[in-house]
C-alpha cells in the first residue's frame, strides 16, 4: 500500500458501520490509527460487525451519534449511506475537520491501477466485463465497490501491477476530495436519487467527482450517446474516450470495449467474453417457470429507466411487482411502456400510494403487506406465456438491508411456490386415483 504512514497515530472517526465502515475501522486499526466507530442504528447488523471490530481499542457507539465522536479528530471517513446533512458531517465541518469517503481512503492507499464506473444504469455489468476479460487476458483484478467485497476491505492485498474494477455511485462520490481513477468511466445520466441529493444538478455534480482530479495521464471513458454525459468532456483533462452504441454491441458491452482498448487488450477476447457472459444475479435474473408463467428477477432496479429497460427484454406481457422506498421518482414517466408491456401490477413498500396513484385506472393493481404475499397475488392475476416480473423501481431499505436480500427473498418465495404447485396437483393426482 501507499502512504500508510501518513496514518499512523491519527485519530480517526469512522461514520457508519455497514461492510464499508467496518473495512475501514479495520484497516486504519492497522494503519496505526486511533480509531472511533459511530453509527445512529443499534440493530443485528451492527452489533454483529462490532463483534468483527479487530480490536478492543476502536471505541465505538451505537443508536446515537455524540459531538464527541468527532471533536478533535484529525480525519472523519464516512460509509456510502451517510447522507451530506447527518450530524457527524456537519460537525465535522464546524470543526474543520476533513470529511473522506471510504473509496478516497482505499484510493489514497491502493498500489493498483483503479478503474471507476459510475452511472445511473449499468455499473455493476459493465464493471463485471471489464473484470472478467482482464482476468481473461491474465491480469489479476480486484471486483470492488457498490459490487463485491469494501475497498478497503481488500486494498491492503493490491500491488503495484493489479487492476481495481470499481463501481462507484453517487453516494460515495460525494465525499471525495482526491480520487484519481486512471480510467474513470460515466456510463449515463438521468433522473434518480432525489432523495438523497437536494436536485438534478446536485446529482450530477456528484458524479462528475469521478473525473474531477484526473490529469492528461489519464482517462475518462463517455457515453456520446447521452447529451448529459457528452458535455462533461468540456469540464475534463483527462484524454476522452467516447462509446456509443452499434448494431452488434449493446451500450454496456461497448463501453467495456472501450476501457479494454486504452489497455491494449485485444478486441476478439473481449468479444469471447461477451458471448460467454450469463448475466448477473438480481439483474433480469431468470429464476424459473411454473405453468408457463416465468418469474424474473431484477431487485437491483432502482430506477425507472431500469425498469423500462427490463421491459424492452422481456417478451409477453408483465405482472410486475413494484415499490419500497421512494427516490423521489416520478413515475409518470413510465406510463407508456405501462400501458403497452404491464397487464397488472402488485406493489410493496413505503411507495406504494404513490405507485398506486400514478396509475389509478390505468390497470389493475393490487398492494401486498410482504413481497412472499406478492409473488403469490402476481401468480394469480398471470396466465400462460406472461412474466412475473420484480423490477421495483426503488430502494429497498424500507423493507430489506439490500437489494441483494429482496432478491433472495423473491426467488425463494417462488420456489415455495412452485413446491406448493406440485403439492396441490400430487392431492389432485390422488384425489383422482
Amino acid at each position: 500500500m501507499r502512504n500508510t504512514a501518513y496514518f499512523k497515530n491519527k485519530k480517526v472517526t469512522v461514520v457508519g458501520l455497514g461492510r464499508s465502515g467496518l473495512a475501514c475501522a479495520n484497516l486504519l486499526y492497522d494503519l496505526g490509527a486511533m480509531v472511533f466507530v459511530t453509527d445512529r442504528c443499534d440493530n443485528k447488523i451492527t452489533r454483529e460487525n462490532i463483534r468483527k471490530l479487530k480490536s478492543e481499542k476502536i471505541s465505538f457507539e451505537l443508536g446515537r451519534h455524540s459531538e464527541n465522536f468527532i471533536k478533535g479528530r484529525d480525519l472523519v471517513v464516512v460509509s456510502p449511506g451517510v447522507p451530506d446533512d447527518a450530524l457527524p458531517v456537519v460537525w465535522a465541518k464546524n470543526y474543520n475537520i476533513p470529511v473522506i469517503s471510504e473509496i478516497e481512503l482505499g484510493g489514497i492507499l491502493c498500489s493498483g491501477t483503479i478503474i471507476a464506473i459510475t452511472g445511473t444504469n449499468g455499473k455493476t455489468t459493465v464493471t463485471t466485463l471489464i473484470a472478467r476479460i482482464l482476468e481473461t487476458a491474465g491480469k489479476k483484478v480486484f471486483l470492488l465497490g457498490n459490487i463485491g467485497n469494501p475497498f478497503c476491505g481488500e486494498v491492503a492485498r493490491i500491488k503495484e501491477n493489479d487492476f481495481v474494477c470499481l463501481e462507484v455511485s453517487s453516494f460515495q462520490l460525494s465525499h471525495t476530495q482526491s480520487f484519481k481513477p486512471k480510467i474513470a468511466v460515466i456510463l449515463n445520466f438521468s433522473c434518480n436519487h432525489l432523495d438523497r441529493h437536494s436536485s438534478l444538478k446536485a446529482y450530477l455534480n456528484a458524479k462528475k467527482r469521478i473525473f474531477m482530479n484526473q490529469d492528461s495521464s489519464d482517462y475518462l471513458v463517455l457515453n456520446f450517446d447521452d447529451k448529459e454525459v457528452r458535455r462533461l468532456a468540456e469540464e475534463a483533462k483527462a484524454n476522452i474516450v467516447y462509446f456509443s452504441r452499434s448494431d452488434n454491441l449493446n451500450p454496456n458491452e461497448q463501453a467495456a470495449l472501450s476501457v479494454v482498448s486504452i489497455l491494449g487488450i485485444d478486441r476478439a477476447l473481449a468479444i469471447s467474453v461477451f458471448k460467454e457472459f450469463k448475466g448477473l444475479e438480481h439483474r433480469l435474473e431468470y429464476v424459473m417457470e411454473i405453468k408457463g408463467i416465468k418469474f424474473i428477477n431484477d431487485s437491483k432496479c432502482t430506477t425507472i429507466d431500469s425498469t423500462i429497460w427490463a421491459f424492452q427484454n422481456v417478451s409477453g406481457k408483465v405482472v410486475l411487482i413494484a415499490g419500497g422506498k421512494d427516490k423521489g421518482n416520478d413515475y409518470s414517466l413510465i406510463l407508456p411502456f405501462i400501458r403497452q408491456k404491464v397487464k397488472a401490477m402488485v406493489l410493496i413498500g413505503e411507495s406504494k400510494e404513490k405507485i398506486k396513484t400514478a396509475f389509478a385506472g390505468i390497470l389493475p393493481i393490487k398492494e401486498a403487506n410482504s413481497l412472499e404475499d406478492a409473488v403469490e397475488q402476481a401468480y394469480a392475476l398471470a396466465s400462460s406465456g406472461d412474466s412475473v416480473l420484480l423490477s421495483p423501481m426503488c430502494a429497498s431499505f424500507d423493507m430489506f438491508d439490500n437489494y441483494e436480500e429482496r432478491g433472495r427473498v423473491f426467488k425463494k418465495a417462488v420456489y415455495n411456490l412452485l413446491n406448493s404447485s406440485r403439492k396441490a396437483q400430487d392431492i389432485l393426482l390422488r384425489t383422482q386415483n
